[in-house]
């Protein structure tokens, strides 16, 4: 049954009921028929791509979508952030420019990972089992995905000793690189930066000939093997030790000669102290074929050799020392 104190034609408040509550007289205010009055609205755009996207998913949301329980123990409304449904939306969100604009949004890639991505194996540490490993993984792969492309080996190593002549790796471990390298069919190119010392100078030797680069102010170094630490080994086994570097002092020295073009004895007699050679002794002396001036060619030439400046100065070199 309708309400007596409601206009049956807007549903508002009658003029009695009105009047009543105001202290008018009766009849004194009369009912427009128009209802309340309402607020203006924009004119909405039909075509807009976010209206109709929102429309679609109102219409596609379940009824109770924006009901709220009596209970909850959140915020008015801030529950409607926990629903994917209501907060889809087409609108695209452009960041702004600022310090962190170009910070990745996911960790990088290890370094090895991204000179391998350019085809570069750098050896920056003595030749130990995990280099060793790391090294020939790289080549390996390095081949499979281009056969014909060329590979570059950056070395800057001690070989199988420190920096102080401990023995740190065995012998084995340059020549396992280096059988890698000569098994593979790309071209390899190497490149000496800081130190090339015992088989890290086979390794740089190693590389194709023409193609083999030292930087203006790296090292190179070769020497004989050294023996392990024996510890508290019998005499039988240290001998047998002694036997085995002499034997890999006999195969580095032909590799090296093989290498830089000179002959066995000749390595061997250089070999007998540590020989130690700047870029252009190690160019004469076959190690590498150029080296990497960048433009400083043409004023290295006119430098005159170490011999040359000793003999200007009366300095007489002794053979042995």
């Amino acid at each position: 049954m309708a309400n007596a104190n409601l206009c049956f034609r807007c549903s508002s408040m009658t003029a009695e009921t009105a009047a009543a509550y105001s202290g008018a007289p009766r009849g004194s205010i009369r009912c427009s028929g128009l209802g309340p009055k309402k607020v203006p609205m924009p004119p909405l755009n039909p075509k807009d791509p976010f209206l109709s996207r929102l429309s679609s998913l109102a219409a596609s949301a379940p009824p109770d979508a924006l009901s709220r329980p009596s209970a909850s123990d959140t915020p008015p409304y801030l529950d409607l952030f926990d629903n994917p449904i209501l907060m889809a939306t087409p609108g695209q969100a452009e960041r702004s420019v600022s310090y962190n604009e170009h910070r990745p949004r996911r960790p990088p890639p290890d370094l090895p990972s991204l000179l391998l991505h350019g085809r570069i194996v750098y050896i920056g540490m003595p030749l130990v089992p995990a280099v060793t490993e790391l090294v020939i993984a790289e080549l390996m792969y390095l081949q499979w995905m281009d056969p014909k492309d060329t590979i570059y080996l950056y070395i800057n190593s001690t070989g199988t000793t420190r920096d102080d002549g401990e023995t740190v790796g065995m012998e084995s471990e340059g020549f396992a690189i280096y059988d890698a390298l000569m098994q593979l069919k790309n071209e390899i190119q190497t490149v000496a930066v800081g130190a090339a010392i015992g088989h890290a100078c086979l390794l740089l030797a190693s590389g194709k000939k023409g193609r083999r680069y030292m930087m203006p102010h790296a090292k190179a170094m070769i020497q004989q093997p050294r023996v392990p630490s024996s510890g508290q080994m019998p005499a039988s086994d240290v001998l047998i030790r002694a036997k085995e570097v002499i034997n890999n002092r006999d195969i580095l020295v032909k590799l090296l000669a093989r290498h830089t073009g000179n002959s066995v004895e000749k390595v061997s007699q250089v070999m007998r102290r540590p020989f130690y050679m700047d870029s252009t002794k190690a160019k004469e002396f076959g190690v590498i074929d150029k080296i990497l001036w960048r433009g400083q060619e043409k004023v290295m030439t006119e430098v005159a050799s170490p011999e040359e400046w000793d003999k200007k100065a009366g300095i007489k070199v002794v053979d042995g020392m």
